[in-house]
């Protein structure tokens, strides 16, 4: 069986992280700048060999001062790790539509393997004739399983970020089609 090969069209697609801060509003991080690509023999993807990488310069979150802080040696450590990367081991179909998706996130130099809950919104031609595909993606992690302890003890006893963050993306892929030579 012909294994056909698909790109994230970053056009059409978004990847988003929300955490708790002072664990009463949610802030909103988002990904600009990632890439990533999808094997699969199965018209239903469910033999989907996934990869991912992200582009950690970026990472905005609506505020320059909060931003700078998240590239530097407290979160991200952006010029040491400029790149998170997510690598599939398993995609498995589990209704009509839905999907787990496993594989290893790795963030500032700290790979743990995670599970995303995937929906598979269908698949269509564009108006020029080109194979689409969408999944909308979410899941949760501990920043903490990813080296990203720092906080601060708020004086009610509460803290200033959440360990828990949502993971989000919705994602449009495109059918790439082999070139001649």
């Amino acid at each position: 069986m012909a294994t056909t090969k698909w790109v994230i069209d970053a056009s059409h697609s978004e990847v988003q992280f929300k955490v708790k801060h002072l664990m009463v509003t949610t802030v909103t991080g988002n990904l600009k700048s990632f890439s990533g690509s999808v094997k699969t023999s199965k018209e239903d993807f469910s033999d989907a060999k996934i990869s991912f990488t992200a582009d950690m310069k970026s990472l905005t979150t609506g505020s320059e001062q909060r931003d700078q802080h998240l590239a530097g040696e407290d979160f991200f450590e952006i010029e040491k790790f400029p790149e998170l990367t997510f690598n599939s081991i398993g995609f498995t179909k589990k209704a009509d539509g839905s999907y787990q998706l496993t594989g290893n996130l790795s963030i500032r130099g700290f790979s743990k393997e995670i599970t995303l809950n995937v929906e598979f919104g269908g698949l269509v031609k564009d108006p020029w004739g080109n194979k689409k595909a969408a999944f909308s993606l979410h899941g949760k992690i501990s920043r903490k399983d990813f080296g990203l302890v720092w906080n601060v003890v708020t004086e009610g006893g509460g803290v200033l970020v959440s360990d828990e963050v949502k993971l989000l993306a919705e994602v449009q892929l495109a059918e790439e089609v082999p070139v001649e030579a």
